[in-house]
C-alpha cells in the first residue's frame, strides 16, 4: 500500500501540471483577450495611430470647405452638362451609417463571440483609416480637378439664362454653395467611401468565414460579394441622379478598394492564408505567451519519455501534494495573468 501511494504521489504533480497547462492553453487559444484585460494597453500602444486619425479628420474637413479649381466651361461644353438637378437617392448622412457603423456592428458581433480585443481594435482602426484616407484622397483630387457635374448647367444658370464672359467661360448667377459643389464631380465621394468601408468589410468577412479554405464551399462567396453589391448600387445611384459621370464612380470605386486592401493587410493576413481568420497581433500574443509558458514551465518542453523517466526517478520520495505546486505557493504563470485579466 505504501508503494502504491508513493507511486501515485510521484506521478500526480506531473499529471496535475499537464492538465492545468492544457486547460489554460485551450482558454488562451480561444482568444481571451478582452477589452478589460488588454484594451487599455492596446489603445496606448496605438496612441500615435489614433492621433494621426484625428489629423486626417481635420484635413478632410478643410478639403471639404475650401474652394475647388474652377475649370473653364465653355458654351459648347454645356451639351453634356444639362442633365436635370435631382435629390440624391442616397443622402450624404447615410454614407457613414452603412460604410462605417455597419462594419463596426459586425466587428462587435465577432468580438462578442470570440472575445478578442485585437480583432475588434484593429478592425475598427483599419476601417477608419481606410475610409478617411480614401476621403482625403478623394476630396483632394476633387478640388484639384474641378470637373463639372452632369447637372452643372442648372447649378450655374438656375433660370436657364446663359451668360459667358469675353473668353467664353461661364458667368454663373446661381447659389454660391451649389455652384461650388458643381465643380466637384471627379471622383465620386459616395462611391469611394462606399467601396472603402464596405470593401474592408468584405475582406474582413472573407477571412472570418475562411472563404478560401480549399474545401470548395462556393456559397460563402455570396456573403463576401454582398457588401460589394451594396457599394456598387450606391455608385450607380450617383450616375442615375446625374451627380456624377460614369468615369467618376469607376475611378472612385477603384480608389476605395485599393485603399481598403492596403489598410486591411496592415492588420490582418490575406484572406486566403491559413491564419487569415485572425489579426497578426493575436498570433503574436499567442507566440509570446507560449514562449513565456515554456520558460515558466520547463516540463512543457520535455518529451513524454523524459517525463516518464523523471517520474521513475522520483519514486521513493515523500508524496508531493498539489498544494505545493507553483499555483498554490502564489507563483503566477503568464496564463494566470491572461485568465484573470491582469495581462
Amino acid at each position: 500500500m505504501a508503494w502504491v501511494w508513493s507511486r501515485v504521489g510521484s506521478l500526480l504533480p506531473f499529471h496535475y501540471l499537464h492538465v492545468i497547462f492544457q486547460g489554460r492553453m485551450n482558454e488562451v487559444e480561444l482568444g481571451r483577450h478582452t477589452i478589460k484585460s488588454h484594451g487599455a494597453a492596446l489603445a496606448k500602444n496605438h496612441m500615435h495611430d489614433w492621433l494621426i486619425l484625428l489629423l486626417l479628420i481635420v484635413i478632410e474637413i478643410l478639403l471639404f470647405i475650401i474652394h475647388p479649381f474652377y475649370r473653364f466651361v465653355g458654351k459648347e461644353m454645356m451639351t453634356d452638362l444639362k442633365y436635370p438637378m435631382k435629390r440624391s437617392t442616397v443622402p450624404l448622412w447615410a454614407v457613414p451609417v452603412y460604410a462605417v457603423l455597419l462594419p463596426i456592428f459586425v466587428f462587435l458581433l465577432v468580438y462578442m463571440r470570440r472575445r478578442d480585443v485585437y480583432d475588434l481594435h484593429h478592425g475598427i482602426l483599419g476601417l477608419l483609416y481606410s475610409v478617411l484616407i480614401t476621403g482625403v484622397m478623394t476630396d483632394a483630387i476633387k478640388d484639384a480637378t474641378g470637373r463639372p457635374r452632369p447637372d452643372f448647367f442648372w447649378r450655374c444658370f438656375p433660370n436657364g439664362t446663359e451668360i459667358y464672359d469675353n473668353l467664353g467661360n461661364v458667368v454663373c448667377h446661381g447659389n454660391e454653395l451649389i455652384i461650388r459643389e458643381g465643380y466637384k464631380s471627379f471622383p465620386s465621394g459616395h462611391a469611394s467611401w462606399s467601396f472603402a468601408g464596405l470593401g474592408f468589410l468584405s475582406l474582413y468577412l472573407c477571412g472570418k468565414i475562411r472563404a478560401f479554405d480549399r474545401k470548395g464551399h462556393i456559397a460563402k462567396l455570396c456573403i463576401i460579394f454582398l457588401p460589394l453589391l451594396l457599394a456598387s448600387l450606391v455608385a450607380i445611384s450617383r450616375v442615375d441622379d446625374y451627380w456624377h459621370h460614369w468615369q467618376d464612380v469607376f475611378a472612385a470605386g477603384f480608389l476605395g478598394l485599393i485603399v481598403a486592401t492596403f489598410c486591411y493587410h496592415q492588420f490582418f493576413p490575406p484572406p486566403y492564408d491559413d491564419e487569415g481568420w485572425g489579426p497578426y497581433a493575436y498570433f503574436r500574443a499567442l507566440e509570446d505567451m507560449h514562449s513565456n509558458s515554456n520558460s515558466a514551465h520547463p516540463l512543457n518542453g520535455i518529451s513524454a519519455q523524459a517525463m516518464d523517466a523523471h517520474a521513475m526517478n522520483l519514486q521513493g520520495r515523500p508524496y508531493e501534494s498539489p498544494v505545493f505546486l507553483p499555483e498554490a505557493r502564489g507563483e503566477r504563470s503568464p496564463f494566470d495573468d491572461v485568465e484573470f485579466g491582469r495581462r
